[in-house]
């Protein structure tokens, strides 16, 4: 029996486990580093054990702190969560060895499926599916390298062996580019995972991403729950995850299910799982324009050949990438449409309990949908956001669920992934689910950090994702940043100012010592406008009013009268202007020079310029900063280099994970600042660039 449980996470997985263990009665120990001293995950457990420092190599990654941990506070468990430690079959030795029940699989099929390339050799003896791969590392002669990547057939994807998340994964489509695209995939795979250990694999284009989700107990018993489709990806992460997948029918639902049992059943695993797998159509004409995997299998030192192996069903092909020996981010669409609690079930395993009866003939209820929702800039390369989050609300809507490690208020630091929540809907078909989802995230109020949630929104509602069409090309073929702005809008932004405007003058009355009942900058002879200035994505925008005699009020945006627009009421907090005939209500939050402005416009995010602003130190000309704290990992450049328009200059690691730093224009790099290895803050002067 397990009485305490610590959790070895943190953030919103962290939480997740703590409700399902406090329902059945178990108290919950939780782990935190410094960054997260004030986080929701440690408030809400029972006990918290304080890991020093901030890095994960340092905290979360510690496998002899978390076990000390767990002895020290009495806990009977460990539950690793997803990520950090959760696929370390170490970790899961050392728990077992210091008396601990470990909630997860056994250490030698965590070894087993640790390495993908290694799970893929046991998978293909055993006669699943795969595709062909080869083990290179950074320091293999480039002859060597291009010889492998021959030997797979181009285009490749150099992945990670162990870790998952997208991380320390790069397409290639010719020899150019590829020992760097190794040299940087090896360094995030080391990062994030401890082990730079990274591999060649067959790249299919655009085909779709499905998992199946096993349950395996100490007695031989051995279910799939279905599938998850997780198609919609970005950097290869996923971003929105559903069940069932559009794809596939009942007969390649049941194939699927029968090899990711086998696959189990081979390396004796126990618990939960997921085996991944990459299917493409075959009844299309011509392919689809899709590569298939070529029939000859190969040979080789470190490679896995897919020859025949070649799973199908109802017209689809289907290949294994990987099995995930730990809870996935995207469990909550399969607890959705089965109606189980995962993490119920995996303790009940760890406790040594067999599948409940119920397990065995699951039924698969209406449709769900899972959106990642992240701290990112869709529009500005996928750059993380980092900050305070100073409002997080969102609509409770009935089959809406929401898993999140952040509340209003809550500082969102570099240290770890960017991803804020996960937003999941239920539903009786697939288009209700979609809707109900993209409402839900649409009038969600978050606000002090620039998020993906509008590009979640336009993946929701695009013709594209409705019918079906959900392939993991999908953001290529469809522009992330016009799906962020389909949202957004000039008249939008434009209105919003004026309602910012409106709230704020609303306020100074409310607060006015005398004559409170007036409104601003109301005069016996009408004169010039009040006027106030912000800025948006969009640029700057000029706002004025003026109330008259009766109080009716006269509105203009950047210096144009708009008859068309009047003034319903003016509250602190909300603002109601009629548009058209149309009646549009804004709720208005300020903080400090900040505006955060929501409506069936959207939402905006502007900084209320000062009246009388101070003289600041000017920026030295032609700086380029970093956009938030991280580390410098590559310099790309040197001092009086000519360099081109998007070239990389420097590369930052920040949020695990690579960023590259690009010349914004042609010019000469007239001084460089840092060097591998620099420490740098947000707003850190990087490179100096001339222009041209």
């Amino acid at each position: 029996m397990i009485n305490k449980l610590l959790i070895a996470n943190r953030g919103e997985i962290a939480r997740r486990i703590m409700r399902t263990a406090h329902s059945m009665g178990i108290s919950c120990v939780a782990v935190y580093s410094d960054a997260d001293r004030l986080a929701p995950h440690v408030r809400e457990a029972d006990q918290a054990v304080h890991l020093r420092g901030t890095a994960a190599a340092d905290t979360y990654l510690r496998a002899d702190l978390i076990v000390e941990a767990a002895l020290a506070t009495g806990a009977d468990a460990v539950h690793p969560g997803y990520g950090f430690l959760s696929e370390a079959a170490h970790f899961a030795e050392e728990c077992l060895g210091a008396g601990l029940i470990f909630v997860g699989p056994p250490p030698s099929a965590i070894a087993q499926m640790g390495s993908k390339l290694a799970a893929k050799e046991v998978l293909s003896a055993a006669g699943v599916p795969v595709l062909a791969s080869i083990e290179v590392s950074p320091s293999m002669d480039p002859r060597e390298l291009e010889e492998a990547a021959y030997t797979v057939g181009w285009p490749i994807l150099v992945k990670a062996s162990f870790g998952g998340g997208g991380r320390g994964m790069r397409i290639v489509r010719s020899p150019e580019g590829l020992q760097e695209a190794v040299d940087a995939a090896s360094r995030e795979a080391a990062s994030a995972f401890g082990d730079g250990t990274v591999f060649l694999e067959r790249y299919l284009e655009a085909p779709h991403h499905i998992e199946i989700q096993i349950m395996a107990d100490a007695y031989g018993n051995v279910v799939h729950l279905g599938e998850r489709e997780c198609s919609i990806q970005r950097r290869h992460q996923k971003i929105i995850e559903e069940s069932p997948s559009p794809l596939i029918d009942e007969a390649t639902r049941q194939e699927m299910g029968a090899v990711a049992v086998r696959a189990a059943k081979t390396i004796g695993y126990i618990g939960a799982g997921t085996c991944e797998f990459l299917a493409v159509r075959t009844d299309r004409a011509g392919n689809g324009g899709i590569a298939r995997e070529p029939k000859e299998s190969f040979g080789g030192a470190g490679g896995v050949g897919a020859g025949s192996l070649e799973g199908g069903a109802g017209g689809v092909a289907f290949y294994f990438l990987e099995m995930n020996t730990r809870l996935q981010v995207e469990h909550p669409v399969t607890e959705m449409v089965t109606d189980m609690d995962l993490v119920r079930l995996q303790i009940l395993i760890a406790e040594g309990e067999p599948l409940p009866r119920e397990v065995f003939s699951p039924t698969i209820k209406g449709h769900a949908i899972e959106a990642r929702l992240y701290a990112e800039d869709p529009e500005s390369s996928w750059m993380p956001s980092v900050g305070k989050l100073y409002r997080f609300d969102l609509p409770q809507l009935e089959g809406v669920r929401l898993d999140s490690g952040v509340e209003s208020g809550d500082e969102i630091s570099p240290y770890y992934d960017p991803m804020l929540a996960k937003v999941i809907a239920h539903a009786p078909t697939r288009h209700e689910a979609a809707r109900k989802l993209a409402r839900a995230l649409s009038t969600a109020h978050i606000h002090g950090l620039v998020t993906n949630r509008d590009l979640l929104v336009g993946i929701l509602t695009h013709e594209e994702f409705l019918s079906g069409d959900t392939s993991t090309a999908f953001l290529e073929r469809n522009d992330p940043a016009e799906l962020s702005s389909s949202r957004q809008s000039k008249e939008g932004e434009q209105l919003s100012a004026l309602a910012a405007a409106l709230s704020a003058q609303a306020e100074r009355r409310r607060d006015a010592k005398v004559m409170a009942s007036l409104p601003s900058g109301w005069r016996n002879n009408p004169s010039q406008l009040q006027q106030s200035v912000y800025e948006g994505r969009r640029g700057r925008i000029e706002v004025g009013y003026r109330f008259d005699r009766r109080g009716k009020a006269v509105l203009a945006i950047d210096g144009e009268l708009r008859s068309n627009l009047e003034l319903e009421f003016a509250l602190p907090g909300v603002v109601a202007i009629e548009e058209g005939g149309t009646l549009h209500h804004f709720e208005v939050h300020r903080v400090d020079r900040r505006v955060f402005i929501d409506s069936d416009y959207g939402s905006y995010s502007l900084i209320e310029a000062d009246r009388f602003p101070l003289p600041e130190a000017e920026e030295r000309a032609g700086s380029l900063t970093a956009p938030m704290p991280g580390t410098v990992v590559k310099v790309l450049t040197s001092s009086g280099e000519q360099v081109s328009e998007g070239q990389a200059l420097v590369v930052l690691e920040a949020m695990k994970m690579e960023h590259a730093i690009a010349a914004p224009h042609s010019g000469t790099v007239t001084d460089l600042l840092v060097t591998q290895g620099s420490q740098v803050q947000a707003g850190a002067p990087l490179v100096v660039l001339a222009k041209e």
